[in-house]
């Protein structure tokens, strides 16, 4: 489906309600009667035949439900991304597989209309002020992005620009799909979805407060101005409104660009462990996570590139439009979890799953420590020692191999294989966001095919008053 898609410009982003309404309504009118339709003739056969037939009429509602979203743009798409990436607790997989398929990089809306934007946002002295590249260098579901350039001292910046009127139709767009779900039977919404619901509804408003995000930038920015590996551009408030954030410009490779392969194993370990370490300073120190997994949100800036070699390769980070604040209430009992996993102490794992409400007492106590030992294992690349890493996730060295140990995927089948999804509860909407996050890294720093331990790092914070723990341990 994606494969047909090719780029091209609209005129306009259509956020008419009305408009949007009708046409979400219709579409599940037409998805609900179909779906009706197989329940009602879907008895025939043994329980094998209706499960697959089941199955394959979900997937094609999904796919229907992609399309129809695909074609309405703004923060619909915006909403169904969200959606496929942290809705496989509330959603059937074949509904999140399709909508995994959504594309946001394909249309740009036109010049003609990016620059009306532009005088009615900045005014007309600001825009004089700056020679701006009509061809967008990023195009998404929520605004664009072009190249500038100051004329007064040829400073290098970017605007991103948010499309007319999509902040105004996020909470009508949200409405409008979990109704579409709703009458195309795609999910039941009981308690726990709405309150996911809801949190999206908050994701999304964040997204498109441009002055939040602008703040949010400036605070990154100087939480890392003093650490060499991280480049946070800075926002320029005399060009930035609630739909323009203007900041400097920073170039960079993307992470799978083939002059970030190239770079010997030592530097591309070193991007990795800056990587991981900033995770878990956003997690124990600062306790606010930027939770938007997507890899065009990072750049490899490689030393030496821009002419005034710092010594260091970095990280550019891009956006900061989807970060998070986390309780303390929160972060409390996920930090004692994290700890009790790093000890093998399986009792306050499962202490910690308790105080976060995805785990029971009255579960069985086989399912309880089998979830535990799950949990556990996502530590593997952080653990005091190596005796349970398989053989291909080991170097010579006898450091951990990333991207061969394929840990997410192991996790997984492990979780399945034991069957404790039966009793695994919705966790708290901040845990979906966190693990999200964590799967995140964890691929970043494959695709990075970096190798090193990470268990110094994550000792540095667990335990910040053993001398024993820091960077330089287990290197």
């Amino acid at each position: 489906m994606a494969s047909k898609r090719r780029k091209h410009s609209v005129a306009r982003i259509k956020t008419g309600s009305f408009e949007r309404r009708l046409t979400l309504t219709r579409a599940g009118l037409f998805a609900g009667t179909r779906m009706a339709t197989h329940m009602a003739t879907n008895w025939l056969g043994g329980k094998d035949t209706r499960d697959t037939r089941h199955r394959a009429m979900l997937s094609s509602q999904a796919e229907f439900l992609v399309e129809e979203l695909g074609k309405l743009k703004g923060s619909v798409v915006k909403i169904g991304q969200v959606m496929a990436l942290y809705g496989e607790h509330f959603l059937p997989e074949e509904v999140t597989a399709a909508l995994h398929t959504l594309e946001d990089q394909t249309t740009s809306l036109e010049w003609q209309a990016i620059r009306k934007v532009l005088a009615a946002e900045l005014g007309a002295g600001p825009l004089a002020e700056l020679e701006v590249d009509p061809e967008p260098i990023g195009a998404a579901s929520l605004g664009q992005v072009h190249r500038a350039r100051r004329k007064s001292d040829g400073l290098e910046l970017v605007l991103k620009v948010q499309y007319p009127g999509v902040d105004e139709a996020v909470d009508s767009d949200l409405n409008a799909v979990a109704q579409l779900l709703k009458v195309a039977r795609l999910v039941s919404l009981g308690p726990e979805f709405n309150d996911w619901l809801e949190e999206v509804r908050e994701m999304m408003h964040r997204e498109v407060d441009y002055r939040l995000e602008a703040k949010t930038t400036e605070r990154f920015r100087l939480l890392l101005q003093d650490d060499p590996r991280f480049v946070v551009p800075r926002v320029l408030p005399e060009y930035s409104t609630a739909h323009v954030i203007a900041s400097t410009f920073e170039a960079g490779h993307s992470l799978g660009a083939s002059a970030v392969k190239a770079l010997p194993q030592a530097r591309r370990n070193a991007l990795g462990k800056a990587a991981l370490g900033l995770f878990f300073r956003e997690l124990f120190v600062w306790g606010e996570i930027q939770t938007d997994p997507n890899f065009g949100n990072y750049r490899i800036r490689i030393a030496g590139d821009d002419g005034s070699d710092t010594g260091h390769d970095q990280i550019v980070l891009l956006d900061f439009g989807a970060v998070q604040r986390y309780p303390e209430s929160f972060l409390k009992p996920v930090i004692a979890m994290i700890r009790a996993a790093y000890e093998r102490d399986l009792d306050g794992v499962i202490e910690g799953g308790v105080q976060l409400r995805f785990m029971s007492r009255d579960w069985p106590e086989e399912v309880l420590y089998t979830f535990a030992r799950v949990c556990t294992s996502v530590l593997e690349p952080l653990a005091a020692d190596d005796r349970d890493w398989p053989p291909e996730a080991v170097n010579a060295q006898g450091l951990y191999r990333w991207k061969q140990s394929d840990l997410p995927s192991r996790v997984a089948r492990e979780a399945a294989r034991e069957a404790i999804s039966r009793y695994f509860k919705i966790p708290p909407k901040e845990f979906v966001f966190l693990n999200r996050k964590l799967i995140g890294v964890y691929t970043f720093i494959a695709v990075l095919g970096a190798e090193f331990n990470g268990e110094a790092l994550l000792r540095q914070h667990l335990f910040p008053a053993d001398p024993s723990a820091g960077e330089g341990k287990r290197a």
